[in-house]
């Protein structure tokens, strides 16, 4: 994490670490969740579509936190909202040690997912707003970089603790975070430009949501559903299936572990060479380039067959995937103005959100089916273009603006 040294302000470095290690455990959470369904999968013979559902339920619990976050934020604060979900997520996860059933943890994996889906965009604009102008989305892209340490930590859990003593205790090591919750809550303070309009006379969800959609903002609103959607869509349809995927390509499920921890490697330098170009081409150029190469990266995953091609497509699907993720996060609190921008964001990532829940299903019932992994890459290839070409045609360039107030 030494890149974060480019941001200049002692203060600023103190609030995106912080903030950062809040993301490394959320993307833990995630991360576990993958390698944890591979195993229940082996010694609760799940069935595809169970494996679908159980990835699935996380992100339906996203798209109610990511929602009601949003406006929550707007109207009590970034950081008590960020707090909050902080310690909701965490709770769930240590819990989820103690299901006994497929039903009980779905339940718990739900819960955890409101607290997860709550804390991403409030984090990410708490942030946005704390910086200058000049340094702002290259912050917000290492943010974003904490979430390649959290994958990477739950891949190292997941082969070095998994394998030796199960999956609950993989669970319990996520209900860490509520004791980080504790020293957050003096570490950070709220964002400047919400202090300075806090006071202003607080709108109802129903005025926000007008504004989000007025003739101003529709335009931009359209392009951030467009693509928060189809990103969300195909990274939990292929990376929550990773370790299945490698595994129905004929490889142990230890060996595929550790295969896709070298695969998972890979999204640090995709995150750093992003917040590069994004400060010196623009947000645009960082958002079609990356996704792009996504695309192009998952139809090669697909059809690979041999050891090596199977590890360097899923390198470069890592590398572009998490590239690109850091640049929308960068992205999306800078469409929108103060009173309003958690709950745009929020609504967005909401709707990605129902991408993320439709993703696993979609994988599981054409696993179910039989269909071939080549073809449902192709449909994450053609997800990802759609994308990409929604920021291209109706997505403005904000690098070196100044956020709206």
């Amino acid at each position: 994490m030494n890149n974060i040294s480019v941001i200049r302000n002692t203060k600023h470095r103190k609030l995106l670490f912080s903030a950062g290690l809040s993301w490394m455990f959320d993307a833990m959470d995630v991360g576990i969740l993958s390698f944890i369904i591979a195993a229940l999968t082996v010694s609760w013979h799940l069935t595809p579509g169970q494996v679908g559902l159980l990835g699935s339920i996380n992100s339906i619990g996203m798209v109610f936190g990511a929602a009601f976050a949003g406006y929550f934020a707007d109207r009590y604060g970034r950081k008590n909202v960020l707090l909050w979900t902080l310690l909701i997520f965490s709770a769930a996860s240590g819990l989820s040690a103690l299901a006994a059933s497929f039903t009980v943890l779905c339940i718990l994996r739900f819960i955890s997912g409101v607290g997860l889906g709550g804390e991403l965009p409030v984090a990410s604009t708490l942030v946005s707003e704390s910086m200058p102008a000049e340094e702002r989305g290259r912050a917000v892209v290492l943010l974003e970089s904490f979430w390649a340490a959290g994958w990477i930590l739950a891949a190292l859990i997941s082969y070095f603790v998994i394998p030796q003593y199960g999956w609950q205790a993989a669970f319990v090591i996520g209900a860490v975070p509520a004791l980080y919750a504790i020293y957050l809550r003096r570490a950070i303070d709220d964002s400047p430009r919400y202090e300075k309009m806090k006071s202003e006379v607080r709108l109802t969800f129903r005025e926000k949501l007008g504004l989000v959609w007025s003739a101003g903002n529709r335009k931009t609103t359209i392009m951030l559903w467009i693509l928060w959607f189809t990103v969300v869509l195909s990274y939990y349809g292929m990376f929550l299936w990773l370790p299945n995927m490698m595994v129905l390509k004929g490889f142990s499920l230890i060996r595929s572990f550790g295969y896709v921890l070298i695969m998972t490697l890979a999204q640090l330098p995709g995150y750093f060479t992003a917040a590069y170009f994004i400060e010196k081409f623009g947000r645009k150029f960082v958002l079609v380039t990356y996704l792009v190469c996504t695309a192009l990266s998952a139809v090669w995953f697909g059809y690979a067959s041999s050891e090596g091609n199977l590890l360097a497509a899923g390198i470069c699907l890592s590398f572009f995937n998490l590239g690109a993720w850091g640049g929308l996060y960068a992205y999306s609190p800078e469409l929108y103005p103060t009173r309003i921008r958690t709950t745009g964001v929020g609504l967005a990532t909401s709707v990605g959100r129902i991408g993320g829940v439709i993703g696993p299903l979609l994988v599981g019932s054409w696993v179910g089916a039989g269909t071939s992994i080549s073809t449902i890459f192709i449909f994450f290839f053609v997800a990802i273009l759609v994308g990409a070409a929604g920021v291209l045609f109706l997505g403005k360039e904000t690098k070196g603006l100044e956020l709206q107030d």
